[in-house]
């Protein structure tokens, strides 16, 4: 019987003994984790353009001490995958963008463990050097193109009052070219962000008989250029490519302001930078809001229901889509974008599966994953509206909704950059993709 019982303490000993191992390698795995080798870098790529002094965050997290009384905050944001704003649907079409900015699933488990592990800070001397952040009234697109922008157009003063409902100021402004010119990126600059929820420039002038229907695209504004909203400020068009501003054009401003409590003053302005004199590029991009003169037309949200809604936009000729920009109000609940082709196959390109009115994502394709699509294509879109109680964001899920620029009325459409292909150039794109797969 002592035998018995002494074996079993031993077995019971070396079990503990095993346990305690066990844990601690465990544990030794998850503190190894530190801020300065680990997270600071994680943090600088996708959460600090925005959490910085003078930016839309609501708190600043570049550096260790700004970062760890936040630390349990956002696990959860990043585990949830709330934060950073990418609300695209990973399963499902295209997932190349030049400017994704998402965590991938190693990064939020290197979060995760390290705030598990307590937050440690690590060797400071494991810290990647600092980003040096521009000031907020620089243009940003300036170190891209080496100088600063070709032409600037600005709006006229707008005051917003303290308290009061939604305004939008439309002005509409020479931009003094007297001969035309290429476009290769553009910024959209308000000076007062903290009332400025979105400004969408639009471009109007002449177009001569043969220019394509979508220069043309939103009745009484003329055809969309860019925008600034939350999580975006401008474009960048491929190599080879521009938007044509004529000689006697005019730019269109179309700002969306909201009271933040304080009088406060905005002047938009757009710097635009063009290529060179002379220079013209072999296509022309053209801006469309997909969708929006169906929406226009049919938008019908009744009180407490989902509601789905479909926009169709035929493609004439042959072209290239450059990126995917999702537009709703707060109803907004999804959105996807298909390709129904000529010969009546369906391709998902893409499905945004939690809009957030509060971020503008707009979702550039890489070059090799730009959709390429033949004359005859209809861009399928499907937009859902959450008008229920379950609906967080919803003000008031008892009321009918329709088209409307309040943000307490709704829309939906697309922005996308569409790049008009010959057919020879379609087939060219398409047997260089093929025979890159083949290569691969």
């Amino acid at each position: 019987m002592t035998q018995i019982k002494g074996c079993r303490f031993a077995r019971l000993a070396l079990s503990a003994a095993a346990f305690a191992l066990a844990a601690g390698a465990a544990g030794a795995q998850t503190a190894d984790v530190t801020f300065s080798r680990d997270v600071a870098p994680i943090l600088q790529r996708s959460c600090e353009g925005c959490h910085r002094p003078g930016e839309m965050g609501p708190m600043s997290l570049t550096t260790y001490e700004e970062v760890r009384p936040w630390a349990r905050a956002i696990r959860g944001k990043v585990v949830e995958r709330s934060m950073p704003p990418w609300h695209l649907d990973k399963t499902v079409g295209i997932q190349d963008f030049e400017n994704d900015n998402s965590l991938s699933d190693a990064e939020i488990d290197t979060i995760a463990r390290w705030v598990d592990a307590g937050a440690p800070r690590g060797n400071p001397a494991d810290l990647p050097p600092s980003i040096d952040w521009p000031e907020e009234d620089v243009w940003r697109l300036a170190d891209r193109y080496g100088r600063e922008p070709d032409l600037v157009v600005s709006s006229d003063p707008w005051t917003q009052t303290a308290e009061g409902q939604d305004q939008w100021w439309q002005p509409i402004l020479e931009t003094g070219l007297t001969e035309d010119r290429w476009v290769t990126g553009i910024e959209v600059r308000p000076s007062e962000r903290r009332i400025t929820h979105h400004s969408v420039v639009y471009l109007q002038q002449e177009e001569q008989p043969g220019d394509h229907e979508a220069a043309v695209d939103v009745p009484g504004r003329g055809s969309y250029l860019t925008e600034f909203a939350v999580g975006k400020i401008g474009d960048v068009f491929r190599e080879n490519t521009g938007k044509l501003m004529k000689a006697g054009s005019r730019i269109a401003f179309d700002n969306h302001y909201h009271s933040v409590g304080e009088e406060l003053v905005d002047s938009t302005a757009v710097g635009i930078w063009f290529h060179p004199k002379g220079y013209v590029p072999k296509y022309r991009v053209y801006g469309g809001a997909l969708g929006v003169r169906q929406a226009m037309d049919t938008l019908d949200i009744p009180p407490g229901k989902v509601t789905v809604h479909h926009a169709y936009v035929p493609l004439a000729l042959p072209a290239r889509l450059e990126n995917y920009q999702p537009h709703m109000h707060i109803r907004g609940k999804a959105m996807s974008m298909e390709a129904i082709y000529p010969d009546g196959r369906v391709e998902m390109l893409n499905h945004v599966a939690n809009f957030d009115f509060n971020w503008h994502v707009n979702y550039v394709y890489t070059d090799d994953s730009a959709p390429v699509l033949p004359a005859g294509t209809v861009i399928h879109l499907t937009a859902w509206h959450d008008n229920t109680e379950a609906n967080r964001a919803n003000p008031d899920h008892t009321q009918w909704v329709g088209w409307g620029q309040r943000s307490y009325d709704d829309m939906y459409h697309a922005h996308v950059n569409i790049t008009y292909l010959t057919d020879d150039d379609y087939e060219q794109i398409v047997a260089d993709r093929r025979a890159g797969r083949t290569d691969d």
